[in-house]
């Protein structure tokens, strides 16, 4: 995915609001379906990152509300992008995908992971990885300027 930096800072700065429990949201893409499609030549790139709230305001996981998530989900259909990632962080470990991370994300094939670390207590650690059948494969962040157009 490419991502421009001003979205990637935006998902840090969320991560480093309340370092004490996780944070989460998603990030819409364009061109919708690419992946799906199994184009992988087909570059997609981020659009918009939309913060949510952990229900469980937790250190150890996170969950966004069905409803909000159907609701974030409906606005980014709208605009005619699709959630090409979901992002959260880990405060007390590596940005790498958990046991619970890895189950979670059964349910949403093909998307990437964005993970923000904080345990380090310095600069954050931004990594993302794709998350299909159990197997972690990372996913390369491609920073663009902001300004650079959508290919």
């Amino acid at each position: 995915m490419k991502i421009a930096a001003n979205l990637l800072q935006e998902i840090v700065a969320h991560a480093r609001e309340n370092p004490r429990i996780e944070c989460c949201g998603v990030v819409a893409v364009w061109p919708p379906g690419a992946e799906s499609a199994g184009d992988a030549s087909a570059a997609r790139t981020a659009t918009r990152v939309y913060r949510a709230e952990n229900v469980h305001a937790s250190a150890l996981k996170f969950e966004i509300a069905p409803m909000e998530l159907y609701a974030l989900n409906e606005t980014i259909e709208r605009e005619g992008w699709e959630i090409g990632a979901i992002y959260h962080s880990h405060v007390r470990s590596e940005p790498y995908p958990s046991q619970t991370d890895i189950g979670f994300a059964a349910g949403w094939p093909g998307l990437e992971w964005i993970i923000v670390g904080l345990a380090s207590g310095e600069q954050p650690k931004v990594r993302s990885y794709v998350i299909d059948g159990g197997r972690v494969r990372d996913a390369p962040i491609d920073q663009i300027d902001a300004g650079e157009p959508a290919s």
